[in-house]
């Protein structure tokens, strides 16, 4: 038993064996058709690689609808719903005031690729409920906000290192598919093919909460980092809470 958990935790997937689901109770005969006939039109057969279910070890459920905290899947399966569409969904599926909303707006037109008044009234609700931020810009996704960031961070210091830390994700981007090398502080390797070494070199990975490695990779590449980037509850790592005062340092360094 502990020598599968370690293959677990170490991702040597090759001698894992596959969970397709055994409860009696759950079925999953649509979501397995559903899933072979998307791996027909997507890589992978998903959108997004998280989607896939492949880090643990599963087929992934199709859903077909969701109502406040539940989500039901194609073999009619209720679940409730810890992952509220990785963020967003923080007032639950469906709610009936947000659907009936987005109806009477809808009828103005979907889509303009040009500003709308709108814009604004969101923008100026985000600011001013969140002291710490002063002007944005909104995005697709996760992605390129921080692609966007990073590299207004490069332009404005001229300077072209990123400090990152284990366990944090901050989106598919190239710089930032790096994980931890083998010293305290070292430069990443990539984590994904397709990545150039070249942009791994750029991203240095360090342990969380450790502020001897921090103030170490400020020394060892001082004048070269660009900017520092954190994730406040690292989603996949647990959904580890950040030491407050750790987080002050970081700051103030």
């Amino acid at each position: 038993m502990l020598e599968q958990l370690k293959k677990m935790f170490t991702g040597n997937e090759a001698e894992l064996p596959v969970n397709t689901g055994s409860r009696p109770d759950i079925s999953r005969e649509k979501s397995a058709a559903l899933y072979e006939k998307s791996k027909t039109y997507f890589p992978g057969g998903v959108n997004s690689p998280v989607r896939a279910f492949k880090s643990v070890y599963g087929t992934p459920l199709f859903i077909q609808k969701g109502d406040g905290c539940f989500i039901w899947d194609a073999d009619g399966n209720q679940f409730i719903d810890f992952c509220a569409s990785w963020g967003p969904l923080i007032l639950g599926h469906n709610n009936a005031k947000i659907r009936e909303k987005v109806v009477e707006v809808m009828q103005n037109g979907m889509s303009f690729g040009a500003p709308t008044a709108l814009e604004n009234e969101l923008a100026e609700l985000i600011i001013k409920n969140n002291r710490f931020v002063e002007k944005i810009r909104f995005t697709s996704s996760g992605t390129e906000a921080v692609m966007s960031a990073i590299r207004l961070a490069r332009g404005y210091t001229g300077k072209d290192k990123i400090i990152k830390f284990e366990g944090c994700y901050h989106g598919h981007s190239d710089s930032l598919l790096v994980k931890a090398g083998s010293g305290l502080v070292t430069f990443g390797e990539t984590s994904s093919a397709g990545v150039p070494k070249s942009f791994a070199e750029e991203t240095i990975v360090i342990p969380l909460n450790d502020k001897n490695a921090i103030t170490q990779a400020f020394e060892q590449f001082k004048d070269q980092v660009a900017a520092v980037i954190i994730e406040g509850i690292p989603a996949n790592n647990g959904l580890l809470m950040q030491d407050e005062e750790y987080v002050k340092f970081l700051s103030e360094t």
